[in-house]
């Protein structure tokens, strides 16, 4: 068994006791492989492990790798989701490339995407990202705008509108990474409860995991623990 192939399957294991703490099915937390900085080898090597859903926050990068492995796999590929910053002159690529994009924050970009969709693909599956812990460092919207976006971008053509998503500020002790994901949540709770046809959450990473899927995670977007540290030069 490869290494990718082990930690994958240990990152599965603590989804499942976590989605049990929380009186939930394990299937109902889709494990996102963030796979920046490593190639489409280790993407390949996951696939055959059974990962189908993979994350990048670079685009160029994102591209080459999406490349290579429509190369090797002309048959299908996995799930591509964006989960980097959006520049407005890059939108067309992830438009064109990507199945889900999970940092939406302003209604132009995500008009964008609208208009650059191609007609032949299925609509682009969308999260809002919101700025959940207030850091001027951070990307999203504020929680007093989110409404108002959701019911914007629910409108738009060719996209989907899924849910929302959040990076909160790190925290070490599980009540309070808790407390931040019960914000999203409850955000969440609030917009499908004035008639948005919501059902993702993608919240937690590797340190926060367990606290996500306690709180009702759908997605959790995890790198390091399956693919080994990351070298950024």
């Amino acid at each position: 068994m490869s290494t990718i192939e082990q930690n994958l399957q240990a990152v599965r294991e603590s989804i499942a006791q976590a989605a049990l703490e929380a009186q939930r099915a394990p299937g109902d937390v889709t494990l996102l492989a963030v796979s920046k900085t490593f190639g489409a080898d280790a993407v390949l090597e996951a696939m055959r492990a059974g990962q189908a859903a993979f994350g990048e926050n670079y685009l160029q990068e994102a591209l080459d790798k999406i490349a290579a492995v429509q190369l090797a796999l002309p048959q299908g590929g996995p799930v591509w989701h964006f989960i980097g910053p959006i520049q407005s002159n890059k939108t067309r690529p992830i438009a064109e490339h990507f199945d889900w994009v999970h940092t939406v924050e302003r209604e132009k970009i995500a008009a964008r995407l609208s208009e650059q969709r191609p007609a032949g693909l299925a609509d682009l599956n969308i999260c809002l990202q919101v700025n959940i812990s207030g850091e001027a460092s951070k990307s999203g919207v504020a929680p007093a705008e989110l409404p108002a976006l959701a019911r914007a971008v629910a409108q738009l053509p060719r996209l989907r509108l899924r849910g929302l998503m959040a990076i909160p500020e790190p925290e070490t002790e599980l009540s309070r990474q808790r407390a931040a994901f019960a914000q999203l949540r409850a955000l969440y709770e609030q917009l499908k409860s004035e008639g948005l046809a919501l059902d993702t959450l993608s919240m937690g990473m590797s340190a926060d995991l367990r606290a996500a899927v306690l709180e009702g995670a759908s997605i959790v977007r995890v790198g390091s623990a399956i693919f080994g540290s990351r070298n950024y030069s």
